[in-house]
């Protein structure tokens, strides 16, 4: 999911530290190439740059632009911390590029941000002099940083959905929505509660929304990143399902107020069988002192729809990508490399739990060990779908949560919830 939570936590969550450079337009550069614009300026510019990201509370960053600096005297990078609210950081990111700040080069961007930024015409596009090489990458992770077909931010962290379950009472993990449901009688003959996700009026239900919509077969938005297509017998299903499950108490009533920690917290403390959540939770559960589920659960791909497929997770993560506005774009290329190269990468898996975009470490047996996770992670992400990719993100999460919520309370009917959804959705696309 988004920093909003995970830099609000301890481990700073599995979502991941991105990169994006930012640099002055308008400064000659060396690399300026045919036709005008700040995007064919200061390709080979080298020099001081600033990276900019949320709370690093989990001290990754710190240590990296150290290594860096001390290989790159005359190119150091200068940390800009953010406050550990995703709002604000994207509000910070949006005032600074509408102000040409040259003193943002490196950014760090929640992906269903990019959209937004790419198509304002403020991040540089990663290709030709800028290109990188995505080849190693997850694929899934290369597609939130790309809008219009072209590259405009570096995968840098990802992540994806998982679910926990008390494999002290559910010995085989339902693979299906239904088959789950069904296994909420061995909780209700335990006293607990079944299932819960993040609920609660914020991003992560957006998140669970849209991976109940997704996974039943519906989709939100059209590929042009405006055009609604929630309003569909499919995005129904998704969302009866979870409507249904809060009607007959297979999602506990107090889970209308969860939020991941809350969540977290609940499973921790014995009181859920299933738990939608993130991978930092893993480690967690098992450390906790409070942890009364240390040696009691596993983890296993979100529930399907039934056709043999893991369900579709939302796919979470931070992106690197190069403002149009760089005085040291050459500079920039280079620091995102060197984040998503594979020691860094590592790095950020064993420092933050911050999922890698390169496959490869998904199979190292070193990793594996430390983060027996990591193997359903993989599936996780290999199945993820994008949270919708839309210019108008903050105002299309705003239509999604508005209306999940009013369903979930039982305040609109289904039916309504996505027809109003719909039509929000369509508001925010055509601008006014």
């Amino acid at each position: 999911m988004t920093r909003a939570r995970k830099t609000s936590l301890r481990l700073a969550g599995v979502a991941g530290v991105a990169v994006l450079g930012m640099v002055l337009a308008g400064c000659s550069g060396g690399g300026g190439g045919s036709g005008s614009g700040p995007a064919q300026e200061n390709l080979d510019g080298k020099g001081p740059i600033t990276y900019v990201q949320g709370k690093d509370n989990s001290n990754v960053i710190r240590p990296l632009l150290d290594k860096w600096n001390k290989a790159h005297p005359d190119e150091k990078v200068t940390f800009k911390e953010q406050s550990d609210k995703a709002d604000q950081q994207h509000d910070d990111l949006v005032q600074n590029f509408q102000a040409k700040n040259a003193n943002y080069d490196v950014v760090d961007v929640d992906v269903v941000w990019t959209a937004e930024f790419a198509a304002k015409g403020w991040l540089q596009p990663l290709t030709g002099k800028m290109a990188i090489d995505t080849s190693k990458l997850f694929k899934p992770t290369v597609a939130t940083g790309t809008y219009n077909n072209t590259l405009y931010a570096a995968p840098q962290t990802s992540d994806g959905g998982l679910l926990y379950y008390r494999s002290d009472l559910v010995k085989t993990p339902p693979t299906s929505w239904d088959d789950m449901m069904k296994d909420c009688d061995i909780a209700k003959q335990a006293g607990i509660g079944c299932y819960a996700g993040q609920f609660a009026q914020y991003e992560g239900l957006t998140v669970n929304s849209a991976e109940a919509i997704n996974t039943a077969g519906g989709t939100i938005v059209g590929k042009d990143g405006k055009t609604p297509t929630v309003d569909s017998a499919e995005a129904k299903k998704g969302l009866q399902q979870l409507v249904d499950a809060f009607k007959n108490g297979n999602i506990p009533a107090e889970a209308i107020t969860y939020q991941e920690e809350q969540g977290r917290q609940a499973f921790e403390s014995g009181k859920l069988l299933f738990l939608r959540n993130w991978p930092y939770v893993y480690n967690l559960a098992k450390t906790d002192g409070s942890s009364v589920v240390k040696d009691k659960f596993a983890v296993a791909p979100l529930p399907g729809n039934g056709d043999g497929k893991p369900g579709a997770s939302s796919l979470g993560g931070h992106n690197a990508a190069i403002s149009v506005y760089s005085k040291h774009k050459q500079t920039a290329h280079d620091f995102v490399e060197f984040l998503q190269s594979e020691e860094t990468q590592k790095f950020f898996m064993t420092q933050g739990s911050l999922a890698p975009v390169l496959a490869s470490l998904y199979d190292s047996n070193e990793l594996n060990q430390q983060f027996p996770y990591l193997s359903t992670l993989k599936k996780s992400i290999e199945s993820a779908v994008p949270r919708p990719v839309t210019p108008f993100y903050p105002a299309v999460t705003k239509a999604i949560q508005d209306n999940s919520y009013a369903a979930l309370k039982g305040d609109k009917s289904v039916d309504q919830a996505v027809s109003d959804m719909s039509a929000a959705i369509k508001t925010a696309g055509s601008g006014s």
